[in-house]
């Protein structure tokens, strides 16, 4: 038995799994399963990430695998793309026309023109991205590779060019911080268990300190919040630098030790005064002074920071900075010291044996996921067939409706892999069904912890529901392909997986993990990452690097400003940055369509500064069009204190089949953040007028 919201649930078994989506916590969890159907979902208790709590999302997650409006068949398209018109299909004839067309495809254009197009809805091992599910078939068809730049690319980027990798700190060991800084991330919407171990640090007289310029839920319960205009988190780190070594709070001996270009760092650092970190950032002198002098003398200070806070055109120099500022504190050699973007890398898993890259047997062309639209309409030898799957692209990426006009190509066969009909769905030719979590095997860990977890699939897949691994086993076979390795089986790719030497995986193999459903890769408990030096060539923290001379930018790490906020016409033109933020009750474009979580979630609404409201003569729940050069969206407006002055602010993730038209992205631009390709979501300027329905721009 079991107890669930304080009814006790009789199950017959319970089965070990983990959430696959696309949150830094990918918490491990218990399935109860009565009579073949998944009755109860919970917590892991034992785990000591997950300690035995989901989120407000997850905790729905067997209602919406049980959803009735739930894909359980073949469609093929019998209307116009983007019409959602669709003919149930057997999975036989779904895999011939799919065998067929990439057969005429690959003959008349080449392998190049197959993209394989693969998001973060699953962030799985055997399944997903994390172990780029597909690899193998893709390289055997020399399709095109997919550049999975929409998240958090430009950052990564950052941080390595400063620490040689972007994996940084545990973010359990924030716990051992005495100062901590939440930059860019709304924790407890976003990453909600890692604040149990900020309480722990709390409890030991911790200052918690938000910067975003949106006083978020996590702002709210922060200690201190500071607002710096989108774009600007660079300035605001080298303000808070120049107090930091002007109130004596530089490290020498680390310095001197174990950093390289220290000299040129700090007449970076000199450019900016805390007046002039002001008036690029909006954060007073005041408050930058304070926090800079907090810094100085608070040891260990670590910092968290969110992928939102790189998404504009100076994202991937932002993060660099932020990865410098422990290295001029000396906190990257203290426990509880340093910088945790991502820990996505900690786990030594043998990839290339899931990707099996020998197959390919020449390069072929990069394409860019954040440039869909371009790359659809523009791109010689053309895309003629796109296989999208984990991904929702007319809702999740940038210029909305250039996307939107791209797949609308007639020429253009698509195929899209999901578990509902989504806005990308009725572009599609071919839809086929995708199992959920519980019904099928994977390996996951998360990018915001040290874990790695086994799901078990604990019920049957519905009707023709199918698991990502078996629909490309099918696909090689109704081509008549004949590498064996695209046959193997999912137990045989985990077994692949683990087959590692790497230390992280110590002691940890099928077995144990099956057994034990979790486990904390070989990592000790409390470490410290750079303790015996960084992975860079000169084995030192970089504020200096060679590297990234070669790659193209600025030797010495510093501040690149927002482009369209640096436009003086443009931002003459559109005097508001816009945001989409994480919603409370989405992730990303997923949970949507649950009508629950819409209830919760509420309609689609813009928050504006009580100021900026007043300008416009804007009242609450006045209907409003968001709108720029490149498009617009219709919405509900409100007054807020949370929001700074010059911002306005939304959540991403809604559809536009639920809303009634257009999104947020169609006012953002396709174009590249300053390092990896990065999506630019927030450097994106926008004005906001009271919607006139006979003049609509959407």
């Amino acid at each position: 038995m079991r107890a669930t919201g304080g009814r006790v649930t009789v199950v017959d078994r319970e089965v070990s799994g983990g959430c696959p989506l696309d949150c830094p916590d990918a918490c491990s969890w218990i399935v109860g399963v009565r009579d073949g159907v998944a009755v109860t979902l919970r917590g892991r208790p034992e785990h000591p990430f997950t300690h035995g709590t989901l989120c407000v999302k997850v905790n729905q997650y067997l209602d919406h695998a049980a959803s009735p409006d739930r894909l359980r068949h073949a469609l093929r398209r019998t209307g116009p793309k983007g019409t959602g018109r669709f003919t149930r299909i057997s999975l036989d004839v779904a895999f011939d026309e799919i065998a067929e067309r990439f057969d005429r495809v690959r003959h008349e254009y080449g392998g190049e023109s197959i993209w394989p197009y693969q998001g973060t809805g699953n962030l799985g091992y055997l399944q997903g991205l994390q172990g780029q599910a597909g690899a193998r078939l893709w390289n055997v068809l020399g399709a095109s590779e997919h550049d999975m730049t929409i998240c958090s690319a430009a950052g990564l980027v950052g941080a390595d060019l400063a620490t040689g990798t972007h994996r940084g700190i545990d973010p359990e060991s924030l716990a051992h911080s005495r100062l901590i800084l939440l930059w860019g991330v709304n924790t407890l919407t976003t990453s909600h268990h890692q604040w149990r171990f900020i309480n722990k640090a709390r409890e030991q007289g911790a200052y918690v300190v938000a910067i975003d310029p949106v006083a978020t839920r996590t702002a709210q319960q922060a200690d201190e919040h500071l607002a710096p205009r989108p774009g600007t988190d660079a300035a605001l780190a080298l303000g808070l630098l120049n107090v930091v070594v002007a109130a004596g709070g530089a490290d020498r001996d680390y310095l001197a030790d174990h950093t390289l270009g220290w000299p040129e760092f700090h007449a970076r650092i000199e450019q900016f005064p805390p007046e002039r970190a002001a008036e690029l950032t909006g954060v007073s002198r005041a408050q930058i002074e304070r926090l800079g002098e907090r810094i100085a003398t608070t040891r260990p200070t670590g910092i968290r920071a969110g992928s939102g806070m790189q998404r504009h055109a100076g994202g991937g120099a932002a993060v660099r900075v932020l990865a410098c500022l422990p290295g001029v504190t000396g906190d990257w050699g203290r426990l509880g010291g340093g910088l945790t973007y991502s820990t996505d890398g900690y786990f030594g898993g043998n990839r290339e044996a899931l990707l099996r890259s020998d197959l390919r047997a020449a390069p072929v062309r990069r394409l860019s996921m954040t440039r869909l639209g371009q790359n659809l309409l523009d791109l010689t030898p053309p895309v003629k067939a796109l296989f999208v799957y984990g991904a929702n692209p007319v809702v999740s990426n940038p210029d909305q409706q250039s996307v939107r006009q791209a797949l609308a190509r007639e020429d253009l066969f698509t195929v899209v892999v999901d578990h509902f009909q989504t806005d990308t769905a009725d572009y599609a030719d071919i839809v086929l069904p995708a199992t959920m979590q519980t019904e099928h095997l994977d390996v996951l860990d998360g990018y915001g912890h040290m874990y790695i977890a086994w799901n078990e699939p604990a019920t049957v897949p519905p009707g023709d529901c199918l698991s990502t691994t078996e629909m490309f086993r099918r696909i090689a076979r109704h081509m008549g392909l004949s590498e064996p390795s695209l046959y193997d089986s999912d137990q045989e790719l985990a077994a692949q997986l683990l087959a590692s030497d790497h230390p992280s995986l110590d002691g940890i193999d099928v077995e144990s993990l099956r057994r034990d459903g979790w486990a904390r890769l070989s990592y000790p408990a409390d470490f410290v990452p750079f303790a015996d030096g960084f992975p860079t060539p000169s084995g030192k923290l970089e504020f200096r690097s060679e590297r990234a001379v070669e790659a193209g930018f600025e030797a010495v790490a510093g501040y690149t400003p927002p482009r369209e906020s640096t436009d003086p016409e443009l931002a003459a033109r559109y005097p508001l940055s816009l945001i989409a933020g994480a919603s409370h009750f989405f992730l990303n474009s997923v949970f949507a369509n649950k009508p629950e979580l819409r209830r919760r979630a509420g309609p689609p609404r813009v928050e504006l500064h009580p100021g900026d409201m007043a300008a416009r003569g804007l009242t609450d729940g006045t209907p409003v069009v968001v709108f720029n050069d490149r498009g617009s969206f219709v919405s509900t407006v409100y007054a807020s204190a949370h929001i700074r002055s010059g911002v306005v602010a939304t959540t991403k993730g809604h559809w536009m089949k639920l809303t009634g038209g257009s999104t947020v992205n169609a006012t953002v631009n396709e174009r590249d953040a300053d390092m990896g390709g990065g999506a630019v979501f927030h450097d994106n300027r926008v004005e906001v007028e009271e919607w006139q329905p006979s003049a609509a721009r959407d």
